[in-house]
């Protein structure tokens, strides 16, 4: 039979342990999510190249300023719409990391917890009698502290929630104001 001391010298090998497997998961989601923005980037950068190119081409071929002012006009809105786009993309690519993060976050948080309510309860085991008021206690504040995580874990979400469906509302208004700005150049 381990003795306390014992025990916690176990549990705290394992609660690093476990705070270690958990710095290694964020790390790895954030490195992916990094990638995937440099990835959208260069892809980005090289498409306005190339577009950028046609551009020029068709504004230094325009016969008089009546025409060079249609051009610009008519490239307005697919420009617009190409930076929503890359908004757009960004901000999934946001969204998945922190949700790969807050699922990664909650394995190891869950797997930290069993382990703390396995030794709370194997030290309650072996507690000299006695000692049932300050087990009660320690069961009482990790049942407080799973509570509070609970909770900031539901207020996070909500957050995100949120955060998510203002950033498609702000899109679809700048949406709307550049297909009217753009229709509204048009027809001058």
């Amino acid at each position: 039979m381990f003795s306390i001391p014992d025990q916690f010298s176990t549990a705290t090998k394992a609660h690093f342990e476990t705070q270690l497997a958990m710095f290694n998961a964020l790390t790895s989601k954030a490195l992916e999510a990094v990638e995937k923005v440099i990835q959208l980037n260069v892809s980005a950068a090289k498409a306005s190249v190339e577009e950028s190119k046609v551009a020029v081409r068709q504004l230094l071929s325009a016969k008089d300023p009546q025409e060079f002012f249609t051009l610009t006009a008519a490239q307005a809105k697919p420009n617009a719409e190409k930076a929503l786009s890359y908004g757009r993309h960004l901000a999934a690519i946001g969204s998945s990391a922190q949700a790969e993060f807050t699922k990664a976050a909650e394995v190891q948080i869950a797997d930290a917890r069993s382990k703390v309510t396995a030794l709370v309860d194997n030290v309650a085991k072996s507690a000299p009698a006695g000692s049932e008021s300050a087990v009660a206690m320690l069961k009482s504040a990790l049942g407080n502290a799973n509570a509070g995580y609970e909770q900031l874990s539901k207020t996070t979400k909500q957050a995100v929630e949120t955060l998510e469906a203002n950033l498609t509302n702000v899109t679809s208004q700048v949406s709307q104001a550049v297909e009217k700005t753009v229709s509204q150049t048009a027809k001058k």
